[in-house]
């Protein structure tokens, strides 16, 4: 239980910090681009790892899994990307509180984990505090919100992601954490390249006052997803999902201090509620 905590609170803080230099370095580039790097660099830090594994012992169900959770993985972290360049840290944020909603209905028929009424109550909780922060912008919680360009990806990327979480667990329990941390590498530098090629998108290098950036984003997807990996293992999809929404206040910080965005107090409203149901949730499995 204790390395469980850990794992969660390195969770927590390692994608916001990911997601904060993902906004800075595609901002005037390319976000696929983006994305792709980041992928490369850490499938190739795997490498010298892969020569420990026996891959000719994973079952034929591992492969299938792995390679349908990098290509939803890959799609779903391009259109994120994409949404970081062109909205507001502390409002994409919320979205993901979603996710955990997604990934309670998919765990539910693929992983048969069904939730009390306990964690009911606590991501409903979630999806009420983010219409606070969703209310602070002109549109307000509303249709017309919901059609903007940013919005729409960000929703798409938490609905591939939640998806991807649901399968991840699978190539989790048919394989190790680090094994399939090195196939999440892989699988999203092939697609994420493959996505490059099918819409074309002109050659974007890395600018040497970019690679430190680039460094922090890939250690903070690293912990991100190792910790992740750790806690489904140990943890129901669904709740994993909605304590990673405690990033949210995270996020919400960042989006004031690094990028000079609005509003604090009803967006900090919004995320004390949020952070309440994750409570519930953590209090009451």
């Amino acid at each position: 239980m204790f390395l469980t905590t850990i794992a969660v609170i390195l969770r927590i803080f390692s994608n916001p910090v990911a997601n904060m230099y993902e906004k800075k370095v595609s901002t005037g580039g390319s976000s696929l681009y983006t994305a792709f790097y980041s992928y490369l660099i850490m499938g190739l830090c795997c490498i010298p790892f892969a020569f420990n594994v026996d891959w000719t012992a994973m079952p034929l169900d591992f492969w299938k899994y792995a390679i349908t959770a990098g290509a939803l993985c890959a799609t779903g972290r391009a259109c994120m990307v994409k949404a970081l360049q062109l909205g507001e840290l502390s409002i994409l944020g919320p979205i993901n509180s979603y996710k955990s909603v997604v990934g309670l209905i998919i765990g539910i028929f693929l992983l048969s984990e069904i939730p009390s009424l306990y964690g009911l109550f606590g991501m409903a909780l979630i999806i009420w505090g983010s219409w606070f922060v969703f209310d602070t912008q002109e549109e307000g919680f509303s249709w017309k919100l919901f059609k903007r360009k940013d919005i729409l990806l960000r929703f798409a990327a938490l609905i591939l992601t939640g998806i991807e979480a649901v399968l991840l667990k699978k190539v989790i329990l048919l394989s190790s954490v680090t094994t399939s941390y090195m196939m999440w590498a892989w699988t999203g530098t092939f697609f994420t390249f493959l996505i490059i090629l099918l819409t074309r998108k002109e050659y974007t290098p890395i600018k040497k006052s970019q690679i430190h950036q680039y460094l922090i984003i890939c250690i903070g997807l690293a912990i991100m997803q190792l910790s992740t990996n750790f806690v489904f293992q140990n943890m129901k999809v669904g709740y994993a999902l909605a304590l990673f929404q405690l990033s949210t206040i995270v996020n919400l910080l960042f989006g004031i201090k690094f990028f000079h965005e609005g509003q604090f107090a009803k967006k900090l409203i919004g995320t004390i509620i949020m952070t309440i149901g994750s409570v519930v949730i953590i209090l009451c499995p």
